[in-house]
């Protein structure tokens, strides 16, 4: 299902002045120290190949990805989500709503650092992945939805940290709302996991941009899940050379790779 019309209650992303944004999205003193040791975990996890491996041995185990690619394919798979879908998607909206594409992604970096550092998701936290579906107005939540699979209760603690969102009692409300773009986004965002994960072929919570763009609709058949995702990207070549050669060349996303 596509997004809803933007509420039109403006969210303190869009009423409140950079600097306030900026005091919001950094919290309070004794929250740093957390956020910093967050981004050292995710930093230290790249080091440890075998835990993203046994990631996916126990997503494709549970039936959320039908296959395995390669790292050298994780890799440029992720480059290409990161080039062809996750940034012109998003700075796409946010032009439409007046926002700054790279202020944004300061705050983003200020409330948690390690939100940016995964574009794929595997080797982020069950919290990380959580921060990061309630930070931003997602273009479609079902790949972070899946990836929280990798997470006994993932969930179901997803719903608790959105409901203590909605309540104002989450720990880093203050600094969450300085991020996301719609006041009710949380709301709809509860709404739609909860049916999705009654039934997972509920039709999508797809951004409004998503929504009623052509070229971004047919981008989201393949990198809105993640089992579409690693179709794609075990699709890609194998060969750290070809690899290499495809990330040079390929400067538009290859259609005849992603679903149809």
């Amino acid at each position: 299902m596509a997004s809803p019309p933007p509420s039109q209650a403006s969210s303190a992303r869009l009423s409140q002045s950079p600097v306030t944004l900026f005091k919001q999205a950094v919290g309070e003193r004794r929250a740093i120290g957390g956020k910093v040791a967050r981004l050292a975990r995710g930093l230290a996890s790249y080091a440890r190949s075998a835990e993203a491996d046994e990631k996916l041995i126990r997503l494709k185990a549970l039936g959320v990805i039908d296959v395995i690619p390669t790292h050298v394919q994780l890799m440029v798979g992720g480059a290409d989500m990161l080039r062809f879908w996750i940034s012109p998607a998003a700075a796409d909206y946010y032009e439409a709503r007046g926002i700054s594409y790279s202020f944004h992604q300061v705050l983003r970096f200020l409330d948690e650092p390690s939100s940016l550092i995964d574009p794929i998701g595997l080797f982020s936290t069950e919290d990380g992945i959580i921060g990061h579906l309630m930070q931003v107005v997602h273009a479609d939540p079902v790949y972070d939805l899946q990836l929280l699979t990798m997470f006994d209760g993932g969930h179901a603690n997803l719903v608790r940290q959105l409901r203590e969102m909605i309540a104002g009692t989450h720990p880093r409300s203050g600094s969450i709302a300085a991020i996301v773009e719609e006041p009710d986004y949380h709301r709809r965002l509860l709404s739609f996991v909860q049916a999705w994960t009654r039934d997972p072929a509920t039709p999508s919570l797809l951004r409004s941009n998503v929504a009623e763009r052509r070229e971004l609709s047919a981008l989201a058949r393949t990198f809105g899940s993640l089992t579409t995702s690693m179709r794609y990207f075990a699709r890609l070549p194998r060969a750290p050379t070809e690899a290499a050669r495809h990330l040079f060349y390929t400067r538009a996303f290859p259609a005849h790779l992603g679903e149809r």
